[in-house]
């Protein structure tokens, strides 16, 4: 009797403690359309914009090409491919903004990026980093565009 009670006993704890990692809040349809791991994350691309190389000082040509970098901006958020875009304060370094592109790997984001006019005429700079996040992130995207009073 004693060996079937130590057995029942060991064998509770053992789903006790499986049921300690489980999260009743899962919703596996959820996370297979947003792409997530079994942690609820996935990889990104983190870019950072610095100034580029590009020292025009013409505005009519530098307010064309930072129109047209909104434009993409737009254009990729609307493909569901951009995530999070934004400008940096003055720094010391020559950081400008970011993104976080919802693409797995740098090649892609490459491309993406090559259709940024203020890019390709190197007013900007991109840096590109494997970044890994909760495949969640994109869901912020339409809270946002609740509380966005005006666009841009």
């Amino acid at each position: 009797m004693k060996p079937i009670l130590s057995l029942t006993l060991l064998v509770v704890f053992c789903l006790m403690g499986n049921a300690q990692n489980s999260n009743v809040h899962y919703n596996k349809a959820l996370a297979d359309s947003l792409g997530a791991d079994e942690y609820g994350m996935k990889q990104y691309v983190l870019v950072i914009l610095k100034t580029g190389t590009n020292t025009t000082d013409n505005k009519t040509v530098i307010d064309s090409l930072f129109r047209g970098h909104m434009n993409n901006i737009t254009r990729l958020a609307k493909m569901g491919k951009l995530v999070v875009a934004g400008p940096m304060r003055k720094n010391d370094k020559t950081y400008r903004g970011i993104f976080i592109l919802n693409v797995a790997t740098t090649e892609e984001a490459t491309e993406l990026l090559n259709a940024d006019p203020a890019i390709s005429e190197k007013l900007l700079e991109p840096e590109l980093y494997s970044w890994y996040g909760s495949a969640a992130l994109p869901l912020y995207l339409k809270s946002h565009e609740q509380i966005e009073k005006e666009k841009h």
